[in-house]
């Protein structure tokens, strides 16, 4: 018995950090579609998340498609096969790598943010005070975020795969030596719209993961500033392996063979 006790507390740690969030996510989920909304909370957000993300997701999707591009026609030219470079370039972005990319990315940068803010405002006890003035926390600080972490991350991941796919075809035309008219015809005709319906779908996903994420550790910090180190380290971490985990979810859903 003994040996099992370890074993025993980290499960039911697991389970009551498991119901925490799952109450959490259905409070804040409520809140995001009853009234009041503050527009400009959310437009606030939306900014935050979407324009000043911007860079961080163009430069990643960009040579991304390029690497992608050099490293296809690198394994392709030995099976005479190259033109599928332009095929997998935008197959790649437009599935998996945009989305998922751009979700990471959000993640270190915006769920960080996010928690590390909150998390502040509830060791200084702001949060508290915003209880004392009648003003909901949820429905002030929470919503606004989730409607526009699943709002602005589809722009996000659209921009990217335009990018990304451009990336590609610069390399392709311009060091690889493929023609440019050829390229792009070879890519408008594999463009499915299946493939990019299921990248927006998953960046709506991610975003309100990045979200939900920021918000719930930045909500339950404690401890001071070691507290909010911790909850930064633990929504990046979080949000993460749940992209990941939810990507391979949404592509069995949309792709999954039965």
């Amino acid at each position: 018995m003994p040996i099992l006790q370890p074993i025993g507390r980290v499960f039911l740690n697991f389970l009551a950090a498991t119901g925490r969030l799952s109450l959490f996510t259905l409070r804040a989920a409520s809140h995001c579609v009853r009234p009041p909304v503050y527009p400009r909370l959310v437009m606030r957000q939306m900014v935050e998340i979407g324009y000043y993300s911007l860079p961080v997701v163009g430069l990643t999707t960009i040579f991304t498609g390029m690497v992608l591009a050099l490293q296809t026609n690198s394994s392709f030219s030995g099976v005479n096969a190259e033109q599928a470079t332009a095929t997998i370039v935008v197959f790649a972005v437009t599935r998996e790598l945009a989305p998922v990319l751009a979700g990471l990315m959000v993640a270190g940068r915006i769920g960080a943010a996010m928690a590390a803010e909150i998390g502040t405002m509830r060791v200084t006890e702001q949060i508290d005070a915003l209880s004392t003035l009648s003003t909901n926390p949820f429905k002030y600080l929470i919503a606004p975020r989730l409607i526009a972490g699943l709002t602005m991350l589809p722009i996000l991941v659209l921009v990217g795969d335009i990018i990304g796919v451009f990336g590609g075809y610069l390399i392709a035309v311009y060091q690889l030596d493929f023609n440019a008219a050829n390229y792009l015809a070879q890519t408008w005709r594999y463009v499915e719209t299946l493939g990019v319906v299921s990248g927006l779908v998953k960046a709506s996903v991610f975003g309100f993961i990045v979200s939900l994420m920021g918000c719930y550790h930045g909500y339950h910090s404690s401890g001071g500033a070691q507290g909010v180190g911790a909850a930064t380290t633990n929504a990046v971490v979080s949000a993460s392996i749940l992209i990941l985990g939810a990507n391979y979810l949404i592509t069995a859903l949309f792709f999954g063979v039965g």
